[in-house]
């Protein structure tokens, strides 16, 4: 039934739970892709610049935050690839969803930063709005 799934992720509890999901969805259908994206915040970015000089040690802790969630999908044997975009997360998340033809957008209800979700709206709100296939929003 979905056979390209996009699933976002920042390395929330909830977006680990949505991992969980996007595994059951791809093993329900053959030939399910995974396509995992974690958006940098552009933002945030510059804090991690100025706060950790060495850029190596800034993107390794990026991929530790999705580590688990892609450890889980080699271990079910899912087809999956990894993509770091960078931008605002909800209108990229959208727009890639949308320029990329997926089937269905797995999201987690709330992410690392609950602070900015109250002031700013959530992530998985905006992409929920403004994405042209299923949304999946994972608590």
């Amino acid at each position: 039934m979905y056979k390209k799934i996009l699933l976002a992720t920042d390395g929330s509890e909830h977006s680990k739970r949505a991992g969980e999901h996007a595994i059951s969805m791809a093993l329900c259908t053959k030939g399910s892709k995974i396509e995992m994206v974690y958006v940098v915040d552009s933002d945030k970015s510059k804090t991690d610049v100025l706060n950790n000089w060495n850029s190596a040690d800034i993107g390794d802790k990026r991929k530790d935050r999705i580590r688990h969630v892609e450890q889980r999908m080699k271990e079910s044997a899912v087809q999956f690839e990894t993509k770091i975009l960078h931008g605002e997360p909800g209108p990229t998340i959208v727009d890639y969803s949308n320029k990329n033809g997926v089937d269905v957008v797995i999201i987690g209800s709330r992410g690392l930063n609950a602070l900015q979700e109250l002031v700013l709206g959530s992530v998985s709100h905006k992409v929920a709005k403004r994405a042209e296939c299923p949304v999946l929003i994972v608590k």
